[in-house]
C-alpha cells in the first residue's frame, strides 16, 4: 500500500522530490551566506567572482522569472531588479558598484519568491508544456541554485580571514588505485534524450565511434603533480602549448592555486586553513593549460570529452550507457564525494563502489576534470529554454570539464553533465586525469 501524506499526496511523488531539491538547495545557500557577516556578503573577494549577496539575490530572481512568472503566470515580485541580476548585462567585476539588494533585503526577497513557488507547486500540472513536463523548470532552478552554491563555495575559498566553514574530513583510501585502463574501440551513446532534468547541452543522445584508448584509473594526485613541479615543469616551455606558456609567463604561475612552499615542503590553504599536501589526494585548482602541460610532460594527453564520457558511462557487458559509472541509481556517500559533505577531494581509492565497470575510479565528484574538447553543441542540439544557458558560450574559447567536484550537488551532477570554463581559470575545483592512444600491442 502506498503511504499517503496528510494532504493526500502520495509520498515519493514528483512534487515531493521537487520540494525536497528546492529546500536542500536553499538550505545550502543559507549556510554559505550566514557563515559570514554582512560586510563579507557585500565585499568582492576576487574580481572574477561576484559578491556573495549578488549570488543570493540572483538565484531568487531566476526562480521568480522562470517559476513565479513563466510557470505560475503570477504577478512579478520585484520586476525592478531584473536588470541588476542579469548575468549577461553586468560583468562580475562591475557588480559591487550596482545598487544591489542589501543582505537583509535579499533574504526577504528570496524567501518571498520561495513562498510563492511552493504555493504554485501544489497546483501545477506536469503534463503540459515542455517547460513543466516532468517538472523540468523546477529541476532547472534547483540545479541553477546548486551551481551558484558551488560558485559561492569557490568564493569562500578565495576570501581572506579566519575560517568560517567546516566539515568532516573525506574518507580514507580503502584500496590502491593506480595505472591505466584500456577502453576498447567501438560505439557508445553520448549524451541523453531521456533524462528528464538534463539540460540542453546534454542533449540529444547520439552515437559516437571511438578508437581504442587508455585512460588513467584515477585523477592525477598531488604527489604526482608535485613531481612535475619539482622537475621544473613550470619553467620549461617544452611541455606547454603556445597560449599556455604565454599565460604561465604573464600570470607568473609556479604551482597550483593555493599551494605554498613551507620550507622544503609544500602545503595549501583551504577555506582559511593551512595544511601539508596530502600526496594521494587529487590535485585541485589547476587550469586547463597546467593540466595540458602536465599531461605532455608525462608522455600523455588530456582525454577528449567523448573519451571521458565513454569511460564513465559505457557498460561493456550490455553495450548501453549508464547514468553514472556504477549504474543508474542516484549517488550515495559510498559512491562519490559530492554535495559539500567534505571540503576537500578524497584520496584516490576512497570510493571503490563508484568505479566504472572497466575499473576507472572517482569519475564523479572530488574534482572537475579538464578535457581537451571545446564547448560545442551535440548534433541536433536545440537551445531550451533559453540560448543564454549554453549556446552563447559555444566555440573554441572554452574547454569542457566533467564529473563534478566535492562542491557539486548530486542534482547537478551525472555522467552526461557538462561544465565549461576558460582555460586560464583556476578558482574552480578543477583537476584532471590523463589519457593516450592505445598502442597496437595493447589491442591485439
Amino acid at each position: 500500500m502506498t503511504d499517503v501524506r496528510p494532504d493526500n499526496r502520495p509520498t515519493g511523488s514528483l512534487r515531493d522530490r521537487i520540494a525536497a531539491e528546492l529546500t536542500r538547495a536553499r538550505d545550502r545557500s543559507v549556510r554559505l551566506t550566514e557563515a559570514v557577516d554582512d560586510d563579507d556578503l557585500v565585499r568582492q573577494h576576487s574580481p572574477i567572482m561576484s559578491p556573495l549577496v549578488w549570488d543570493l539575490a540572483h538565484v531568487g530572481n531566476q526562480e521568480e522569472l522562470w517559476l513565479v512568472r513563466d510557470v505560475g503566470g503570477r504577478e512579478p515580485v520585484r520586476q525592478d531588479i531584473d536588470d541588476l541580476y542579469d548575468a549577461f548585462k553586468h560583468p562580475r567585476r562591475d557588480r559591487p558598484a550596482l545598487p544591489l539588494l542589501g543582505p537583509a533585503e535579499a533574504r526577504r526577497y528570496v524567501a518571498t519568491v520561495r513562498d510563492k513557488v511552493f504555493d504554485l507547486l501544489d497546483g501545477v500540472r506536469f503534463d503540459g508544456s515542455r517547460l513543466v513536463a516532468d517538472g523540468f523548470a523546477f529541476g532547472m532552478i534547483a540545479q541553477h541554485e546548486q551551481q551558484h552554491d558551488e560558485t559561492m563555495l569557490a568564493t569562500h575559498q578565495l576570501r581572506t580571514g579566519p575560517p568560517v566553514l567546516s566539515a568532516p574530513a573525506p574518507p580514507p583510501s580503502v584500496r590502491p588505485v593506480a595505472g591505466e585502463v584500456l577502453v576498447p574501440a567501438g560505439r557508445f551513446t553520448m549524451g541523453t534524450s531521456t533524462d528528464p532534468w538534463a539540460l540542453d547541452n546534454e542533449r540529444p543522445g547520439h552515437p559516437v565511434e571511438l578508437p581504442a584508448y587508455v585512460i588513467d584509473a584515477a585523477p592525477v594526485t598531488n604527489g604526482e603533480y608535485l613531481a612535475f613541479v619539482a622537475d621544473g615543469g613550470y619553467a620549461d616551455p617544452r611541455w606547454w602549448s603556445e597560449p599556455g606558456w604565454r599565460h604561465r609567463s604573464s600570470a607568473g604561475l609556479t604551482a597550483p592555486l593555493h599551494w605554498r612552499r613551507d620550507g622544503t615542503d609544500w602545503g595549501y590553504t583551504r577555506f582559511g586553513r593551512y595544511a601539508p599536501l596530502v600526496p594521494d589526494e587529487p590535485v585541485v585548482h589547476v587550469g586547463f593549460h597546467e593540466a595540458e602541460a602536465y599531461a605532455t610532460w608525462a608522455g600523455k594527453r588530456l582525454p577528449t570529452e567523448a573519451e571521458w564520457e565513454k569511460a564513465a558511462r559505457w557498460d561493456p557487458d550490455s553495450g548501453r550507457s549508464r547514468r553514472y559509472p556504477w549504474g543508474d541509481e542516484d549517488p550515495t556517500p559510498e559512491h562519490a564525494n559530492l554535495g559539500q559533505r567534505h571540503l576537500a577531494p578524497a584520496p584516490v581509492g576512497a570510493y571503490p563502489a563508484g568505479a566504472s565497470p572497466l575499473g576507472v575510479h572517482q569519475l564523479i565528484g572530488d574534482v572537475w576534470e579538464w578535457t581537451s574538447s571545446p564547448f560545442l553543441g551535440y548534433p541536433g542540439f536545440a537551445a531550451f529554454p533559453y540560448r543564454e544557458y549554453s549556446e552563447v558560450f559555444f566555440g573554441s574559447d572554452y574547454r569542457i570539464l566533467r564529473g563534478g567536484s566535492f562542491g557539486t550537488d548530486p542534482v547537478a551532477c551525472r555522467g552526461t553533465f557538462r561544465n565549461w570554463d576558460l582555460p586560464i581559470r583556476r578558482q574552480i575545483f578543477s583537476g584532471f586525469r590523463c589519457a593516450r592512444d592505445a598502442r597496437p600491442e595493447e589491442i591485439a
